[in-house]
């Protein structure tokens, strides 16, 4: 890899650390080129991406970004997972590395928040943002469909009991 290749490498990063939201940094000795395909695989179905890096220039496009304080974890074969969503990359990066013991989360930050191996397994059992959303919407049109329930209730009692009436009228009759 020549310099100008290197310079690329860096201000990529660089923009790609300024527009995540979250970083998990992991070692990933000894995965297969299989078990990094199915891995990267599981980032894009959650929106996060992953990505091994070289350390030197890691560090490198780490600076001047809200991510810099990761630096020091740059050690050894390490790789990135960052998404946009909050909870993204943390989760794919703890739900692999259950399943597999080559893969190791080291820890990440959400935005200049540092976290450790046990805070990202905490973020990571938070619902994701499409998740969350989706509860929100089921709370907002829940009480909209029980209004209408309530409404309607009434007015279908009324309707029953002059059905009944009208059943003990025309046997009557």
């Amino acid at each position: 890899m020549d310099r100008t290749e290197k310079e690329d490498l860096v201000a990529t990063l660089h923009q790609t650390f300024d527009e995540s939201a979250m970083v998990v940094v992991t070692h990933y000795s000894g995965l297969t080129v299989s078990e990094m395909g199915d891995l990267r695989d599981r980032m894009r179905e959650t929106g996060a991406k992953f990505r091994v890096t070289k350390n030197r220039l890691t560090r490198l496009a780490l600076k001047d970004t809200k991510f810099e304080a990761l630096s020091d974890m740059f050690t050894g074969p390490t790789a990135i997972a960052y998404s946009d969503d909050p909870v993204a990359a943390a989760k794919a990066s703890v739900e692999f590395a259950k399943e597999n013991d080559k893969l190791i989360v080291l820890g990440g930050a959400l935005g200049e928040e540092m976290l450790d191996a046990s805070g990202v397994k905490a973020l990571a059992s938070l619902p994701s943002l499409d998740e969350l959303r989706g509860k929100l919407v089921g709370l907002l049109v829940s009480p909209a469909t029980k209004v209408a329930q309530v409404l309607q209730a009434p007015g279908g009692q009324v309707a029953r009991v002059i059905g009944a009436y009208s059943a003990q009228g025309g046997e009557a009759a």
